[in-house]
């Protein structure tokens, strides 16, 4: 039976002689595992749809529950985001981030919305990079169901002024002195709620020490090292 589907390219795997084994992002079903025949020969049709990145309307023989890559018409390759090394990882980050929290049968309509939204971002946009990749963590997080919010303290109510703390099991930001969490500046606090609130983030340093915390909270509630955006944020 043949199924046919938009989905988007997370990962890639040489398998066998000349075939390719890829992991596709779809709406409907959410990851599907699917083998590409031939398409490491020279010359082959679909090589460009069997590429990390890449967007496109697949069609797939499925058999036994087994998928098979027969046709693909692309949308979007993004190609830019492989010649510049900060935009690559900086995508390669959402692609990880959607194989963290995407499943098998999982409807995956906005994340994967979501993630061509912020590879597009990142291929077009100078200079505004990290503020694309923090806006696409805060908003998957917050699908996955763990929202972070950022607003007064979660404990005493008040304003936070100065140094605040961030507890990794709730997502919320809490005043110094009130219990437990990690420590964070003012300016990483700053970054995230700007981006909440669809405001302008105001300067780097604020968003990479933000994408330095989310990535943290991935790794705490999905055993996700992100290893991607850590190669990012080191550029």
């Amino acid at each position: 039976m043949d199924y046919k589907a938009d989905a988007l390219v997370l990962r890639a795997a040489d398998y066998g002689e000349y075939d390719r084994m890829v992991t596709l992002l779809t709406a409907e079903r959410g990851k599907i595992g699917a083998g590409m025949k031939g398409v490491r020969k020279a010359g082959a049709k679909l090589n460009f749809a069997s590429q990390p990145f890449c967007f496109s309307e697949y069609v797939f023989a499925e058999k036994g529950g087994r998928y098979t890559v027969t046709q693909a018409s692309l949308h979007e390759g993004f190609f830019g985001l492989r010649l510049d090394l900060k935009k690559y990882y900086a995508g390669a980050a959402v692609l990880q981030t959607c194989d963290a929290f995407s499943a098998e049968g999982m409807p995956c309509g906005e994340l994967l919305v979501g993630a061509v939204e912020t590879l597009s971002a990142i291929e077009t946009e100078n200079g505004h990079t990290m503020s694309a990749v923090l806006r696409f963590l805060l908003r998957t997080l917050r699908l996955a169901g763990y929202p972070v919010s950022a607003e007064r303290c979660t404990v005493c109510g008040r304003e936070m002024e100065g140094r605040r703390r961030f507890d990794m099991a709730s997502g919320s930001f809490r005043c110094a002195g009130c219990g437990d969490g990690v420590p964070v500046s003012a300016v990483t606090y700053d970054a995230i709620r700007a981006v909440l609130k669809g405001d302008a983030e105001d300067g780097e340093d604020g968003v990479r020490r933000a994408l330095r915390l989310m990535k943290a909270y991935v790794l705490y509630h999905t055993e996700t090292e992100l290893s991607a955006l850590e190669e990012f944020l080191s550029l």
